[in-house]
């Protein structure tokens, strides 16, 4: 059953991490409580199931899999409708307050109140395609307009789900980073405001109000565990969904929250790469992830900032290991749910399933017959004719 998933494919980076409180100062229990409060308002919102796999635990000689499934969140098919879409309202407040001394309620912008004045006002930001098809559709629901920078790689169908909200999508030549570049420098030249959900030099509220929308799905998962689980295994990319989950716990439980895991692309492995090297460190993408989602070579340095304090362990895994990870949801053994899950979502999944199967791993890392883990399944099949293809291949 588990032939595909090698642990000899995977790279371990065990990391002492730093005394700090950023898991607190960086988002604040504040922050997360106004997102939830906002989101929690919108039509459409209810919570995504939190899936117990009890066939693949037992499987795995582990006492539960317990799988967030972010593909029904708003309809937009990810975890990132929670974001973009809510900093895209913060941005739209605080832009009414600079520029036309306006003291507007979220409440006013989701009534229309202000559309004369936000249809003024340009959001921008790069994507591998489900930030910004949340920054699209939140753009479109306060009454903003919307350019969305993606490269080469971006598929077609994520390119086309982002314009049906009214974005401008511009497509460049290079990969996720030249297009963060890209529409950093248009969006100072124009006089757009950028939306991103990772951070730079003196560039921090946006990315914060992403992280701290991310923490509506962490909240829900909360509400529905005690006690806490022993694992999570959180996808890597910039380091902003980590960040956001592994803060939220910690608010909650404290030293009782779980141990951190977080998961990359052998191709996009940064976080990986800070860890070994113990400070912020870049890598180069000369070939891209079948993790869309995920191909990021830089991270954030917001997102490190919490990482660095909370995050025990770094694992860089294979290509290899999704289109297994995504069939064995699809069609699941014995009594556990069929699961649509996309290339980005099964991250922390394949690497569990590698994990526990290998002795020195499972110590290393903590794995025991009592050990409950929970994985973030990041999205649906937001490309349909891709996932169709891995499903089938």
């Amino acid at each position: 059953m588990f032939v595909d998933f090698s642990a000899d494919a995977i790279k371990h980076a065990s990391y002492t991490h730093h005394t700090g409180e950023a898991f607190k100062s960086v988002i604040t229990p504040q922050d997360f409580a106004y997102a939830s409060d906002e989101i929690m308002t919108w039509d459409g919102y209810a919570a995504t199931p939190l899936y117990r796999l009890e066939n693949l635990a037992q499987s795995l000689n582990v006492q539960n899999i317990l799988y967030k499934d972010e593909g029904p969140r708003f309809g937009l098919g990810s975890f990132k409708a929670l974001g973009g879409a809510y900093a895209a309202a913060k941005v739209l407040q605080r832009e009414l307050k600079n520029k036309f001394n306006e003291q507007a309620f979220l409440s006013d912008l989701r009534s229309g109140k202000y559309a004369s004045l936000t249809k003024s006002i340009t959001l921008v930001s790069a994507t591998d395609g489900n930030h910004g098809r949340s920054l699209a559709w939140g753009a479109q629901k306060f009454g903003a307009d919307c350019k969305i920078y993606i490269h080469s790689e971006v598929s077609e169908e994520r390119a086309k789900a982002m314009r049906s909200y009214g974005a401008d999508v511009i497509r460049i030549d290079g990969d996720y980073d030249d297009s963060v570049r890209i529409a950093k420098t248009n969006a100072e030249e124009n006089g757009w405001f950028i939306v991103s959900d990772t951070s730079w030099e003196s560039y921090t509220q946006p990315p914060t109000d992403v992280m701290a929308g991310y923490g509506v799905m962490t909240n829900e998962i909360i509400q529905e565990l005690s006690p806490p689980p022993s694992h999570v295994l959180l996808q890597g990319g910039v380091g902003g969904l980590a960040a956001s989950v592994c803060a939220a716990l910690r608010q909650k439980w404290g030293k009782e929250s779980p141990r951190v895991i977080i998961v990359e692309p052998d191709l996009a492995n940064c976080l990986y790469t800070s860890a070994i090297k113990d400070t912020l460190t870049s890598v180069h993408i000369t070939e891209e992830t079948i993790m869309a989602g995920l191909s990021c070579g830089e991270p954030s340095p917001l997102a490190w900032n919490i990482l660095r304090e909370e995050a025990s362990d770094f694992l860089s895994i294979p290509d290899t290991f999704i289109a297994p990870a995504m069939k064995l949801l699809a069609k699941p053994t014995g009594n556990d749910p069929a699961i649509v899950a996309g290339e980005s979502a099964v991250a922390g999944l394949a690497a569990i399933i590698a994990i526990a199967k290998d002795e020195t791993l499972r110590k290393n890392l903590g794995i025991e017959t009592a050990s409950q883990i929970l994985v973030i399944g990041s999205e649906g099949a937001t490309d349909k004719a891709l996932y169709d293809k891995i499903i089938s291949s």
